[in-house]
């Protein structure tokens, strides 16, 4: 059965249903040998040969869905030049080919989603499905009741306004903010608190649509329960899947 080629893509881990269309529009994806840059196209993944950058598809995998703790110093890309630590070093060999969902910068810690099913990460990081991201946020300086207002008020940053969802004070040592995001734009926690006056110490992600960091230590990892895959899918409006 024909289907959208980015869609065989992601749900084959090759890259999330966005990485799938840039390598298309890129030009790096050919079906029976003929190169393909035109995003809707279908192939028939049971009889089609499709090759992405050279290489063969590789077979269906079965879907994986894998909660890490990301500690701070450690990025979230596949490779790094600067020769930095990935999250991948965190995980057996055999999860390595996993995406992850929603990245996090160097030194932001906490919930991270590593997974091959393209649906799923489509519908995390897509920023019409408006997915809450919680954060917490150590921050240098008093945080007054003025800079609560602003936060919820919302501000303007360098790519448009930004206004978080629910702006709390963690009643704990130190400075610490509670905030919900739902757009994941680039270091938008980091940027939102420079703004009004509170640079970042420490960011922490506890929690990302449905799923909560808890019972983890910094660098632990543990697959979801089905439970927890049936509450994702629900999330995502896939629930008509079969888990």
């Amino acid at each position: 059965m024909e289907q959208r080629l980015q869609k065989i893509l992601a749900e084959a881990g090759i890259a999330s249903r966005r990485g799938s269309e840039r390598l298309i529009r890129g030009g790096q994806v050919r079906v029976n040998g003929e190169v393909i840059t035109r995003l809707g196209s279908l192939a028939d993944p049971d009889h089609d040969q499709i090759e992405v950058s050279g290489r063969l598809r590789p077979r269906r995998r079965p879907k994986r869905y894998i909660l890490l703790s990301k500690p701070a110093g450690y990025m979230t890309s596949r490779v790094d030049f600067r020769g930095r630590p990935l999250v991948f070093d965190l995980v057996p060999p055999e999860l390595r080919h996993l995406a992850s969902v929603g990245r996090l910068d160097f030194l932001t810690e906490g919930l991270l989603l590593l997974t091959n099913d393209g649906e799923v990460a489509y519908h995390l990081t897509h920023p019409r499905y408006e997915v809450p991201r919680v954060y917490e946020v150590e921050v240098k300086g008093e945080i007054s009741s003025a800079t609560l207002t602003r936060l919820r008020q919302g501000v303007v940053l360098d790519d448009g306004p930004a206004r978080p969802k629910t702006v709390l004070r963690l009643r704990r040592a130190g400075n610490w903010l509670h905030l919900t995001l739902t757009e994941g734009r680039y270091r938008e926690v980091r940027r939102l608190c420079r703004a009004v006056g509170l640079p970042v110490l420490r960011l922490r992600r506890v929690q990302y649509g449905p799923l909560r960091l808890q019972g983890l230590r910094e660098g632990q990892w543990r697959s979801l329960t089905p439970r927890e895959v049936k509450l994702l899918k629900s999330h995502c409006g896939l629930s008509e899947f079969r888990l």
